[in-house]
């Protein structure tokens, strides 16, 4: 055999035993270098409209939930609240207003009733001296239109009471709904101050005072501080052998030389295979440096013992033993 051949033959020798190795380590050892940081990034986004007059906060500045991050002028929201204030006060007094007509109609019914009553009771002791023949035709008739004409301010009565009661409940109504408005007020004023959802970091802060916030327009995004992780895209013959909780180390470029330790909390059970597409499937791409790859499925990883500032959006490595 010729020394060039011989070359040749070590050389695929060679090859072929990297190969192996590769393949071998790999088996053993998943690894990618296409991992990133994450976490949630809340928006904060006003409940009413209005002028900024106060902005409590500066870019990167952390933050704890509850802390005040914008104030919008409360000015006509506290006119607002004084004004449902005034017409619940109005309200409240036709309320009393119309208890008291209740009670006056109510005690001239009681009295018509009584009056009937006596009616009644003279058209009775009438008949019976009318059977007897004691008394006139016409003594007989007065009794009886005296009985109808009480009967029938009994009947107004009733109705009057009706009335008046039927009013009561109106403006009772009017109550209530006084009620809902003022506390709608009240709340609409509360929500002037903008305050912190969860605890964070202000992150690419652009509002200033003069601004106009606008209703569930987002106006501030705070990166949360409790939901730091690792997103590392693993080759689809990796995740077979994966499971929850299973140990992983992680190297962060921006703490670099280090290796913290992280354990598998999640990974995805489905991709989408086409950018764009359905945007509650995450999207991998396939390729890089003109190089197609297998299809990678994101797998999340919690360190536990993350270093003491971390930068979402920043690049990753991970290591996990199948």
């Amino acid at each position: 055999m010729t020394s060039g051949r011989k070359r040749l033959l070590w050389s695929a020798i060679g090859m072929v035993a990297v190969l192996l190795a590769y393949e071998g380590v790999t088996s053993v050892v998943a690894y990618t270098s296409d991992a990133y940081v994450r976490s949630d990034l809340v928006s904060v986004a006003p409940q009413v409209s209005g002028l900024i007059v106060a902005v409590h906060v500066r870019d990167n500045q952390t933050v704890r939930r509850g802390d005040p991050l914008l104030t919008i002028d409360p000015e006509p929201f506290k006119l607002a609240v004084d004004e449902r204030q005034a017409a619940l006060r109005q309200a409240n007094a036709q309320v009393a207003a119309d208890a008291e007509a209740v009670r006056v109609a109510q005690a001239k019914l009681d009295a018509a009733s009584a009056i009937v009553a006596l009616a009644r009771t003279t058209k009775d002791r009438v008949d019976a001296l009318g059977a007897e023949g004691d008394t006139s035709r016409q003594r007989l008739d007065q009794a009886a239109a005296e009985l109808r004409r009480v009967q029938a301010n009994f009947g107004a009565g009733e109705d009057a009471v009706a009335q008046a009661a039927q009013i009561s409940l109106m403006h009772q109504a009017s109550v209530a709904r006084g009620t809902a408005e003022l506390t709608t007020a009240v709340w609409r004023l509360n929500q002037t101050t903008i305050t912190a959802p969860t605890d964070g970091a202000v992150n690419n802060l652009g509002v200033r005072i003069g601004d106009t916030a606008i209703a569930d327009v987002p106006m501030i995004g705070i990166v949360d501080a409790h939901a730091w992780r690792i997103v590392a895209n693993y080759r689809q013959s990796y995740i077979r052998g994966f499971h929850v909780g299973q140990i992983a180390w992680v190297w962060l470029d921006s703490a670099p030389w280090q290796f913290h330790s992280a354990r598998i909390d999640g990974i995805a059970r489905g991709i989408s295979r086409e950018p764009g597409g359905n945007t509650l499937l995450p999207y991998v791409a396939p390729t890089t440096d003109w190089i197609r790859l297998q299809h990678r499925f994101p797998v999340t990883l919690i360190m536990t013992d993350p270093p003491d500032t971390l930068y979402m959006g920043a690049d990753a490595r991970a290591v996990i033993l199948p």
